[in-house]
């Protein structure tokens, strides 16, 4: 694997330039922390040697004067909405966040819900959280936001939501994903604290999109690609342009809330202490890139993997037709296609030959392993016990599980458990390795390799099982899948 990205460099000059914004406001400061404080795993992907807790890391340095605020929208509780790196909802994220911070001995103020209409779930979720002794607030929608800034700058408008109390100078404002609602809580907020006398500051921490790499540039396009849903469109910050006279990359959100940014701060202060969006940003990554060309092709690579989840989620309701015809633009705006994908090309060569469903695996070394479906195996599960083998040194006809012992799974999976596909999962196989490694040497062997499997990319031409994908996320695997269901025979 190749490294494009000086993760030392940017802990050091990023921690560096939020000191500087901290020191630049006076009673306290709202910090907007877009994308994910830990598990940062877009960005370890687009720029490989970033370290998906990168952010956290500097967040520990200031500890002692921040407190963390977790915000989350009412229309997410509603929809149950999934973080995709996870596979888990974002009401559930909200706490394990919450358990994640206080382990680190990092302070967590309280919960707030964004977005707020009266929504049963939503009121359900907080009385969960009261339960458990969390402070929850809600946010509330507010008409024509945020074009109408004289209702928005209102006791009508911000004036209605709950106040947040703070106590300590910092106040991090997160959420578990994309769309929730932060910079709206800190505005919200400054707008509480004036009302109280208290003067406080705004700034923005995001790494997404980059502001100093030009608008196309793959990894801003991996940008577009991840929040497809959002219907997020970069763009040149027309303020900073004009202010500057140079090109500086924003989003249209961005852009859409600055007039109520400088409404609220001439009201605090009489004066706006930023020109332009991209002055409300602290983002450092830009200048931390240590090979471009590395950088360019993992952000390639990643909006191609979000074309194929955008398929695969279209195929199960989960997604809409213009999000894969986003990405799908966003591809010939980056000049490639799915054959850029070498897995895809391995795997679908594979199913060619056979007439089966089949999947390729590319390892960290690059070597590709293909592998296609049994009557014991599926191809997921095939392909992962070829890997092991390969990268274990185990010739590729020695058969680690024995029949003897694939056929009482299966008997049991279809006889008792009543399912219908009798094909052993990825899950299975690791339980059957571990099993036969007491007695076998070459399982064992098999098993050590499990952490060599991270980084890895594989491709499927069928959709795999909830089951198969849990397993290749925990192993730190990248999967991609063809938008179809059945297993071909």
């Amino acid at each position: 694997m190749k490294y494009g990205f000086d993760n030392g460099k940017y802990l050091i000059i990023q921690s560096e330039q939020i000191k500087k914004r901290i020191a630049h406001f006076g009673d306290k400061l709202y910090m907007e922390f877009g994308g994910k404080l830990f598990d940062d795993y877009h960005a370890s992907r687009v720029l490989p040697g970033f370290e998906p807790d990168s952010k956290l890391k500097m967040l520990m340095q200031l500890k002692d004067e921040a407190e963390i605020v977790i915000v989350i929208s009412a229309i997410d509780i509603e929809k149950n909405k999934i973080r995709s790196d996870l596979g888990i909802t974002y009401d559930v994220d909200v706490l394990r966040l919450r358990d994640e911070f206080l382990a680190r001995d990092l302070s967590v103020n309280s919960v707030v819900i964004t977005h707020f209409n009266g929504q049963a779930s939503a009121e359900a979720y907080r009385k969960r959280l009261e339960g458990m002794g969390i402070r929850v607030y809600f946010h509330h929608t507010i008409e024509d936001y945020p074009h109408n800034v004289a209702l928005i700058d209102s006791d009508e408008g911000f004036g209605k939501n709950d106040y947040v109390e703070t106590t300590k100078p910092l106040i991090i404002v997160t959420a578990p994903g994309p769309g929730s609602g932060k910079m709206a809580v800190c505005l919200s907020q400054l707008y509480q604290e004036n009302k109280r006398g208290i003067k406080a500051g705004y700034a923005k921490f995001e790494t997404f999109p980059i502001w100093n790499l030009p608008l196309t540039h793959p990894v801003n396009l991996a940008y577009e690609a991840a929040t497809a849903d959002l219907e997020d469109v970069n763009m040149i910050d027309p303020f900073h342009l004009e202010a500057y006279g140079e090109t500086a990359v924003n989003y249209n959100r961005d852009v859409e809330i600055f007039p109520v940014m400088n409404a609220l701060f001439m009201d605090i202060y009489g004066e706006s202490p930023y020109k332009s969006p991209t002055d409300m940003g602290v983002n450092m990554v830009g200048f931390c890139i240590s090979d471009d060309d590395v950088c360019r092709e993992a952000a390639r690579q990643e909006i191609i993997r979000r074309y194929y989840s955008a398929l695969c989620n279209f195929a199960d309701g989960k997604a809409t037709e213009s999000e894969v015809n986003k990405i799908a633009l966003l591809m010939k705006r980056a000049q490639i296609s799915t054959a850029d994908r070498l897995t895809t090309v391995a795997a679908k060569d594979r199913m060619d030959r056979s007439h089966v469903a089949s999947a390729a695996i590319e390892l960290r070394d690059g070597t590709i392993l293909t592998a296609e479906t049994s009557p014991l195996l599926g191809p997921s599960a095939a392909l992962l016990l070829n890997a092991l083998k390969h990268l274990a040194g185990i010739a590729h006809n020695v058969k680690l599980i024995p029949q003897t012992m694939i056929a009482p799974i299966q008997t049991t999976k279809v006889t008792y458990l009543h399912g219908h596909n009798p094909r052993l999962h990825t899950d299975e196989v690791l339980v059957a390795i571990s099993m036969m490694s007491l007695i076998d040497e070459n399982c064992k062997l098999a098993l050590e390799q499990l952490p060599n499997l991270a980084g890895a990319q594989v491709h499927s031409t069928v959709m795999l099982s909830e089951v198969d994908r849990k397993t290749f996320s925990k192993l730190g695997i990248g999967l991609t899948c063809d938008p179809v269901r059945k297993i071909l025979h």
